[in-house]
This record gives C-alpha cells, sequence and structure tokens, in this order.
C-alpha cells in the first residue's frame, strides 16, 4: 500500500470519527431536547387540567350558594359538565393521540384504596407511582420517567398541583415515546445522510491533498533509488524551506559523502584486490610448504609447495587433520600447543616430519596463530622449509672446512716436526762421522723425538674422528676431579684455588674425559699465566633451568687484542714449549658438546674463561637413557 493511499485512509478515518461523534452527540442532544419538550408540553397540559379542575370546583361552589329557583338543574348540570376535569381530559387525549392516559390522584384516596380524582388509571405501576406521587408531592418538582406499555417505550409524567386553600395532588400524563422516536429516527437519518456525503468529499479532497503532500516525497525518493543504484552524482532540486526541503538537502550532501566514499573503497578495494592476488602469488610461488588450520586442527588451505614436500594434495587434505608428526615428538607437541593458544609463535630451527607415504623429512618449522580484528585466535599458519638440500650442503661445508683445518694442520705439523728431524739429523750425521754415541745428544734427540710424537698425537686428536661414549655426568665432580689433580701443582706455584659451586645438581649429556682435558687445558694456561702466583676462581653455576655455566678466572698478565685475534689458530703459541692445539682442541671439544666457549681478558688485569653447556633436568635423564 501506497503512502499517498494510507495517508488518504488515515485522513478520511479521521473525518469518519469526527462524523460519528457529531452523530452520537447530535443523537443525545435531540433526544434530550425531545424529552424536555414533551415534558414541558405535559406540564402545559397538566396545568390547564388544573385550572378547569379549579374552575369546576368555582362554579359548583358557585350554583351551591344560589337558590335553586333561581338556576335550572338542567342548567347547572350542563355547566358543571362543561367545566368538569373528565371531559377536559377527554378532550386533550382527542386533540393529541399521542397522550395515552391523564390521572388525577389525591395522595391520601390514592394511598388509602387507590380512588382516583378524575381521568383513567388503565397503565397501572401501584408500586411505583406510589413512590413517584408521595416524591413529587415532597420535592414540588415534576417528574418524568420511562415506562414499558405492553412492550413499547412510553414516557410517564408527574405534575404537583397545589391550589389555594386545598389540598395538594398530583396529574400523571401517560404518553407514547413514538413522535420523539419519530423525531430522532429523521434526525439521524438526515445527520447519516450528509455524514455519508461529507465522507465521500473528505475522502476526495483526502486523495487529492495527500498526493499533493507525498509529491516531494515521491521525488526524494526517486533520487534516492538513483543514489542506491550508484548514481551518486544524482543532485536534488530544493526550493523548500521546511523539514522535506532540509531533508533534500542532508541527501544532496549524502550522495556528495557517499561519492567522495566510493570513490575511497573503490580505491581501497583495488589495493586490497592487489594486495590479494601478490600474496596469493608468493603462497603459490614460494619455495616453503604454507598451510593453514583451524581451531580444531583442520587444514584449511595448502599451497604447491606444501603438495610437493608432504606428498598430500589440496583436495585430499582441506579439510582433515595433517598427522605428519613422527611418535617420538609427539610430547613435545603438546607444549607447542600451548605456546600458540597463548598467542606466541613457535620455532623449530630443525626438526623432522612425516611425508604421506611415511618417510621422514628434515625441515624447519615456524608456526603462528592468525588473529581476528577482536583480537581472538581464529586459525594458525605453519611454514615448512626443506632442510635436506640445506644439512647436505652444511656437511659438505663442514668436511670443506675440516680439509681446510686438516690441510692447516699438516703445513704447520710439516713446519713443526722439521724443526726436530733437522736436529736429530744433525747429530745423527755426527755420531756417524765420530763413530761415537754421546749420551747428551742421545738426551737431545729423545726429546725431540717427544716433541714429534707431541705434535702427532694433537693433530690426531683434531684430524681423526675420535670414538665417544656420552653419558650423563654431574659437571661439578667432574670440574672437582679435575681441581684436586691439579691442586698439589698449584700450591707448587703458589698459586690457590678457590671454587664456588653451585649447591643444587647439575646435569650435563657429556664425554667425561674429553670435559677433563678441557679443565686441564684451561687450568695450566691460567697456572702458566701467573709465574708469580696468586689465586684462581673457578664458578659453577646455572645461570638458565637449561644451561650449565663454568667460569674460570685468573690474575695473570692478561692477553692483548692483537694475540686475542690469533687465539686458537694451530701451532699459535708463547710458551716455550707448547704446540699451539690445546686450545684448538678445547675449543672443538666444547663445539661437539653443543656448547659455547669465550675468552675474555684485559691485560694487567687477568683473563676469564666461559663455558656453557647444555644443562639437563632430572626428568629428562630417563627418556635420555632410553
Amino acid at each position: 500500500m501506497s503512502i499517498k493511499t494510507k495517508l488518504s485512509l488515515i485522513m478520511s478515518f479521521f473525518a469518519l470519527v469526527l462524523l460519528s461523534l457529531n452523530i452520537a452527540l447530535s443523537y443525545f442532544s435531540t433526544r434530550d431536547n425531545l424529552r424536555n419538550l414533551s415534558e414541558a408540553n405535559m406540564m402545559v397540559t397538566a396545568r390547564q387540567i388544573a385550572l378547569a379542575v379549579e374552575q369546576s370546583r368555582s362554579v359548583n361552589e358557585y350554583i351551591k350558594r344560589q337558590n335553586h329557583g333561581e338556576i335550572s338543574r338542567v342548567m347547572a348540570e350542563g355547566m358543571l359538565q362543561m367545566t368538569s376535569p373528565e371531559r377536559i381530559t377527554q378532550e386533550t387525549l382527542r386533540s393529541n393521540p399521542h397522550l395515552l392516559e391523564i390521572t388525577g390522584i389525591d395522595l391520601e384516596t390514592f394511598q388509602g384504596g387507590g380512588r382516583i380524582l378524575f381521568g383513567t388509571y388503565n397503565y397501572a405501576n401501584d408500586t411505583m407511582d406510589h413512590k413517584a406521587v408521595r416524591e413529587v408531592i415532597q420535592k414540588g418538582e415534576s417528574l418524568l420517567q420511562d415506562i414499558s406499555i405492553n412492550g413499547e417505550r412510553g414516557l410517564e409524567s408527574f405534575i404537583p398541583i397545589s391550589p389555594v386553600n386545598k389540598g395538594p395532588y398530583v396529574i400523571r400524563i401517560v404518553s407514547s415515546y413514538e413522535p420523539i422516536s419519530s423525531v430522532i429516527s429523521k434526525q439521524m437519518f438526515s445527520q447519516i445522510t450528509i455524514s455519508l456525503v461529507l465522507l465521500q468529499i473528505v475522502i476526495f479532497a483526502s486523495y487529492i491533498l495527500a498526493g499533493e503532500i507525498i509529491r516531494p516525497i515521491q521525488d526524494i525518493l526517486i533520487k534516492v533509488n538513483q543514489l542506491s543504484s550508484g548514481k551518486f552524482e544524482t543532485r536534488m532540486r530544493v526550493n523548500r524551506r521546511d523539514e522535506l526541503g532540509l531533508l533534500g538537502q542532508k541527501i544532496n550532501t549524502m550522495a556528495v559523502s557517499l561519492g567522495h566514499y566510493t570513490a575511497e573503497l573503490e580505491q581501497k578495494n583495488e589495493e586490497i584486490r592487489s594486495m590479494n592476488e601478490y600474496l596469493e602469488s608468493i603462497i603459490s610461488q614460494t619455495a616453503d610448504a604454507i598451510h593453514l588450520i583451524d581451531l580444531e586442527g583442520n587444514i584449511l588451505r595448502v599451497n604447491p609447495a606444501f603438495e610437493c614436500l608432504y606428498g598430500w594434495t589440496s583436495e585430499g587434505i582441506v579439510g582433515k587433520k595433517l598427522d605428519y608428526i613422527p611418535s617420538f615428538l609427539e610430547q613435545d607437541q603438546e607444549e607447542w600447543r600451548r605456546e600458540l593458544e597463548q598467542g606466541r609463535s613457535v620455532i623449530l630451527p630443525e626438526t623432522v616430519r612425516k611425508r604421506k607415504d611415511g618417510s621422514l623429512v628434515e625441515v624447519s618449522i615456524s608456526e603462528s596463530p592468525i588473529f581476528d580484528k577482536f583480537g581472538r585466535i581464529s586459525a594458525y599458519i605453519c611454514i615448512s622449509r626443506d632442510m635436506t638440500e640445506h644439512n647436505r650442503m652444511e656437511e659438505l661445508l663442514r668436511r670443506s672446512e675440516k680439509l681446510t683445518t686438516v690441510g692447516q694442520l699438516a703445513a704447520g705439523v710439516a713446519h713443526e716436526i722439521r724443526n726436530p728431524l733437522t736436529t736429530l739429523r744433525g747429530f745423527l750425521q755426527m755420531q756417524q762421522h765420530s763413530k761415537t754415541m754421546n749420551p747428551l745428544h742421545t738426551d737431545i734427540m729423545l726429546s725431540e723425538l717427544d716433541r714429534i710424537n707431541l705434535i702427532v698425537s694433537e693433530f690426531l686428536i683434531l684430524a681423526k674422528p675420535q670414538a665417544v661414549n656420552f653419558q650423563t655426568k654431574d659437571v661439578r665432580y667432574t670440574l672437582g676431579d679435575v681441581v684436586s689433580l691439579l691442586d698439589s701443582e698449584a700450591h707448587l706455584h703458589n698459586i690457590e684455588f678457590s671454587v664456588h659451586f653451585s649447591a643444587e645438581t647439575i646435569l650435563v649429556h657429556c664425554e667425561e674425559n674429553q670435559l677433563k682435558q678441557v679443565f686441564i687445558n684451561i687450568l695450566k694456561n691460567a697456572m702458566e699465566a701467573m709465574p708469580s702466583g696468586g689465586q684462581i676462581t673457578l664458578m659453577l653455576y646455572s645461570e638458565e633451568p637449561h644451561l650449565a655455566v663454568i667460569r674460570v678466572i685468573d690474575e695473570g698478565e692478561g692477553i692483548s687484542k692483537e694475540r686475542m685475534q690469533k687465539l686458537g689458530e694451530p701451532f699459535y703459541t708463547n710458551k716455550e714449549k707448547g704446540t699451539g692445539l690445546g686450545l684448538m682442541i678445547s675449543q672443538r671439544i666444547i663445539e661437539t658438546h653443543k656448547g659455547c666457549f669465550q675468552i675474555e681478558s684485559e691485560v694487567g688485569k687477568g683473563t676469564v674463561v666461559t663455558i656453557t653447556l647444555p644443562r639437563l633436568q632430572e626428568e629428562e635423564v630417563p627418556q635420555l637413557m632410553e
């Protein structure tokens, strides 16, 4: 239904209500007026009858005072008959057919036996009439009430009469309600006819007026429809200064704003589309395997690199759970999951995963949560990188570095061995020439041979893989054994060991003999750096839950920056009998134990050697044994 029709119906409805109220008010007003008029007519009739009664009484008394000879009996009776209430009552009833009955009632005689003064009493209702007569006599006011006459409505009027020098009486007049009903019906018919005509006029006028009222709204609706179809250049001609004119101005302002915002939105959409295409290209073309997981662990999407690395196709894995974690890593998965649920990324530099065919592949994994606009985790993205080729190249690089180191060591060994060999050759040539054996020369040659043997032994430690047996040890006892071993030698050089070990157990997975070799090398270097004696401080503590830290602090001469740069090079030493391989061997052993070897020194203050090793927790020991 259109607004025009609704508005026309509303105005017509209000007009109908007003006309209905007018008809109702006219009905009640007409009815009350007619009742009042009827009551007034009855009062007039009653007064006439009362006057006739008084005249009749006066004539009767006059006749009684005159002699019977003066006025004949016939004439007296004629006069009394002409002035009697009965005659006046009958004449009144004949002249007014709507009057049904006229009754003169004296309260005393009416109460005693129901005797009436004049008229008839056919439409009797003794109880109500007695009450009405008594009330009228007492108040001195007339009373009009409705009665039912043979099933039809009527009016009953009681008018009090108070004659001079006589007792009061009541004239009761019963009339039909038909005159009032007839007048009311005619009045209502006229009112309804006029109202219907007026209603038709109002409906027609309201329809035309509604069209005029909503015409600007229709124009606004047309412009709004054009705006909704995307024609934001549409503008309205505003010639009004009322609310509709203000609405038109606001619509024009809205059109300008919508055009501006739509242009910006199209630009943003284009940028987003370009960015999506760019990201889609990156995801599709990248060599790293990418897959998205929902909060239940189901795969949302994979890229082609994922299909190549793990063997699952996008159609076969999307919507399913990915089972690619080996059984021996399932315990770690719970820890990773907790980290992700707390909104933190998980990075595994090197681990293994299962392919679809069950084979294992070496990968590095980076998994991060994806947040929605409310800051809640909506999914997870996992990036896998195949580390097989990287590890192979790293192994080749290690081998290359090892060969390079061995080459350097071989050159150094050749250089270091050449000097004692030259000495041996010289003494042997002297003995061959002199044909004699000199014990002094023999001791020198044995010393040079021992030096050659030491160089070759340390070279073999670096160049030849050693069979190691890693075990879980408390590093406090390992370092304590070394301190006990060197304690006597330290006292001979006026050196004191100050030991500060952690009170808690510090377990490491190690080859104990190799660690002892490292500690002996470090402590001997510290002792040799303190020719005047002093104190060597040994500290063993756990800086973090998974790290064991060993620090050796001496009070020696210190190492200059130039010498610090050459530490660890093969055969670089400032000792008279050193080979320059001890520090290199110590670094290699610590690297084998996945630890860190660090030297800090300052000339004149001493040197600090810090060794950091992975620490085991007690609950990890059974798993490691398995």
